[in-house]
């Protein structure tokens, strides 16, 4: 196993580089921060590049396939490599998933599709709560957050290996293709001609759809749901945030 001291050998300026969506989308991989997530990507067999701890953490290589591999480097490359001041001391840098995924192929199950909510925490959770809530996958449309940048990565907590996460997706023909394999499509909105999620009944495939946390749904797309719902408030908040809302709606579904 090679021992890594220095910041900048070339292992640590691309492992550091995963910061960034530039880095990410150069080398096709993005970094996972804390063994939690280094265990679910082994566990799920996702595509593993390399696997880097400390020495603290050589406990864990036992269960790092053989062949994938493995790197020691001090505790000061780890705060680097990660860019906060206590990390876990083991990553993993894996495949990005691949995005070419047609949804005229989608026949059943239940999707979250995001019109760009654009706080990785948000999106996050909501990729977490949508695998918690038995969903398929979550697309997310041109402007929201990358999924894959290290924020989102440590809110979805592993869930991306569990289900679809498509990013930079065109929702219009998601929400066509869908439509036409009959599914129901509800959007959600606060507007007087939305229904109480309460009284909604969907069948077993349908999809949710989810707005921008300041400006909600595009128009174009509320003028194509089937329904949209709304959640009827008991205090005085005027709204709540994109990913309670959305946990509550998607259990609610089911």
């Amino acid at each position: 196993m090679e021992i890594i001291t220095s910041n900048q050998n070339s292992k640590v300026k691309l492992w550091t580089s995963l910061q960034t969506q530039k880095g990410r989308k150069q080398s096709g991989t993005y970094l996972l921060d804390g063994w939690h997530l280094v265990q679910e990507a082994l566990n799920f067999a996702a595509p593993i590049q390399a696997v880097i701890g400390t020495e603290d953490n050589r406990k864990h290589l036992p269960e790092v396939p053989q062949g994938v591999p493995a790197f020691q480097v001090t505790d000061e490359v780890a705060r680097h490599i990660s860019k906060t001041n206590n990390p876990q001391g083991i990553f993993a840098q894996t495949s990005l998933p691949n995005n070419s995924f047609d949804p005229q192929y989608v026949h059943s199950g239940r999707w979250l599709l995001l019109d760009r909510i654009q706080d990785p925490g948000n999106v996050g959770t909501l990729v977490r709560t949508a695998d918690a809530a038995g969903f398929s996958g979550v697309v997310l449309s041109n402007g929201s957050a990358d999924p894959f940048n290290p924020k989102t990565v440590r809110s979805m907590q592993g869930s991306q290996f569990h289900i679809k996460v498509i990013k930079d997706a065109e929702l219009g023909p998601w929400i066509s293709a869908l439509k036409e394999n009959d599914y129901d499509i509800y959007g959600t909105s606060l507007e007087k001609d939305s229904v109480d999620y309460k009284t909604v009944y969907p069948e077993k495939n349908f999809a949710l759809v989810l707005g921008n946390e300041g400006q909600g749904l595009d128009p174009d797309i509320l003028k194509e749901t089937t329904e949209n719902l709304h959640i009827n408030f008991l205090g005085k908040a005027e709204s709540l945030n994109v990913a309670v809302a959305g946990g509550i709606l998607m259990f609610a579904l089911n």
